[in-house]
């Protein structure tokens, strides 16, 4: 009546193999990763020591776990005790979560991205891709650290400023309990010393070691121990903090303490009407038919200039820069522009007012300059009115990153009985504008390439390339938050999920071809 059911009959081993389907996606990492030459990981194992286990074991048991929504290393590790496919790919062997990290989060760091080019090239043999079009985007994924630990740049520079005002005040008091004598040292007096407003904690420092040996010939001056008290325990403690904070916020206006390298960001997930700010990091990816093709980490909340450093690291997985960029208004800056030119790449790359210049509105308003002519050979500029602007001047404005905008000053001659001005203008006098030459320039390219039929194509399938990678990654499969810390690991972290990434959508094309095949 039953089928014969003994858990105690004696067997030998079973062969794994035979319970995995021919089709199952675990073949598929296997068959990748099998491909890929052993010297590359030469550098992860300096030799000494024990044997350790094959590189490639673990380079597939990680790769899988990713694609199954296992990102711990101790799921990972009890998934090579308990599920099949694991047991399979480790050939029952059975390495703990601590050699799992350990070989992820520090073994790879100076492989991984090999092993990621390695693969790509896999893919653009198999003319998966063709790294002809590059379409660029980001998102932004919490840290792994506490959202509330947060150090504003602001405030820093507040504190540290009223911190300064009290060692003045403090020095100022000990010179007046002393009734103006003379401190000797190095023939300045401390006032002096401290006049700079300006005060590192290395002068600090100097200075109490001062105040530390006139104590000693003056025990019992209660004004003088009571100073150097206030420095050695207060003072001179907080300004090497705040100066701490400083130079790890570089060019940035927060960070957290629990992870240092991440940097406050409005979080687009969140249910709140304008989000909630989180410790986390700008990761960009460059896609082509959905597959990733590289990868890179930033602090900066804004795309605009992530652009550059993304290239350059895409340049270095790529071998050399794509043919063409794909990107959305975020990237739209005069610099990304210049960038891109003098690289030779073909921006198809919106800017801010794209979309805004085709309402009824935005040709309506007699006041936007980009309605008037502009007379290259003259240098002038013909609102709508028929007055003609004249170049009065030119200044230069540098931005952080250290390129150069050039802003030209236009103005009018007289503007008075135009029966326009009203529509123009609510400022008084004549009109004048400021304008950069050279983004209006790369705007009118970027828009004839936009609105031409190739470029119009690359800008819808855009929508459907970086956008669909994104929802894959933090919801198909659950990765909304960073388990490792710094950014060094975080960014060895997205490289992981860029290859599982990139094995499961290999997996998803293969099984499109086969069934075009039957059919």
């Amino acid at each position: 009546m039953y089928i014969q059911y003994n858990m105690d009959q004696l067997c030998l081993p079973m062969d794994l193999e035979e319970d995995i389907p021919p089709n199952h996606l675990v073949r598929v990492v296997n068959a990748a990763v099998n491909r890929l030459d052993d010297t590359i990981f030469d550098a992860a194992y300096p030799g000494g020591g024990r044997n350790s286990y094959h590189p490639k074991m673990l380079t597939k048991v990680i790769i899988y776990a990713y694609t199954q929504r296992i990102y711990s290393s101790r799921q990972i590790a009890k998934a090579l005790r308990e599920n099949i496919p694991f047991m399979w790919l480790a050939g029952r062997q059975r390495p703990d979560f601590r050699t799992l990290n350990r070989f992820r989060s520090q073994r790879m760091k100076d492989v991984l991205e090999t092993v990621f080019t390695a693969v790509l090239q896999f893919l653009a043999e198999e003319e998966y891709v063709s790294l002809e079009h590059y379409f660029v985007d980001g998102t932004k994924i919490e840290a792994n650290a506490n959202r509330y630990t947060f150090v504003w740049g602001k405030a820093v520079t507040k504190h540290k400023a009223k911190l300064q005002e009290n060692v003045h005040v403090l020095f100022a008091s000990i010179e007046a309990a002393e009734h103006q004598e003379e401190c000797e040292h190095q023939g300045k007096d401390l006032v002096e010393l401290g006049e700079s407003l300006e005060m590192s904690s290395e002068k600090l420092e100097h200075m109490t070691q001062a105040l530390e040996s006139q104590l000693l010939d003056k025990p019992k001056d209660k004004t003088l121990k009571k100073a150097v008290r206030k420095l050695r325990k207060n003072l001179l403690p907080r300004l090497l903090k705040y100066e701490q904070y400083k130079t790890l916020l570089g060019d940035r206006n927060s960070f957290s303490k629990t992870d240092p390298d991440a940097t406050f960001m409005r979080m687009k997930e969140d249910h709140m009407r304008n989000g909630q700010l989180k410790p986390g990091y700008n990761v960009q990816v460059g896609t082509e038919n959905q597959f990733i093709l590289a990868y890179s980490v930033h602090q900066r909340p804004t795309d605009t200039r992530c652009l550059q450093p993304h290239m350059e690291k895409a340049q270095k997985l790529l071998g050399g820069f794509p043919q063409t960029v794909i990107a959305d208004a975020g990237y739209g800056s005069e610099e990304n522009y210049a960038y891109l030119e003098k690289e030779k790449i073909q921006a198809v790359v919106k800017y801010g007012s794209y979309h805004k210049e085709k309402s009824k509105a935005w040709k309506a308003d007699i006041g936007k300059i980009e309605n008037w002519t502009y007379n290259e050979a003259k240098d002038t500029w013909t609102c709508k009115a028929g007055q003609t602007l004249h170049f009065r001047r030119e200044r230069k404005e540098t931005l952080k990153s250290g390129y150069e905008i050039r802003k030209r000053h236009y103005r009018s001659n007289s503007c008075d009985g135009c029966l326009l001005k009203d529509r123009c203008t609510k400022a008084e006098g004549n009109r004048e504008v400021v304008v950069s030459v050279e983004r209006l320039r790369y705007q009118n390219q970027a828009r004839e390439i936009l609105r031409s039929e190739e470029g119009y194509t690359l800008a819808v399938r855009r929508m459907t390339e970086p956008e669909s990678v994104f929802g894959q990654l933090k919801n198909n499969r659950g990765f909304r938050r960073f388990l490792l810390r710094g950014m060094e690991k975080v960014t060895l972290e997205v490289g992981w999920l860029s290859l599982a990434h990139n094995v499961l959508k290999q997996a998803a094309v293969d099984q499109k071809r086969k069934a075009a095949i039957l059919q």
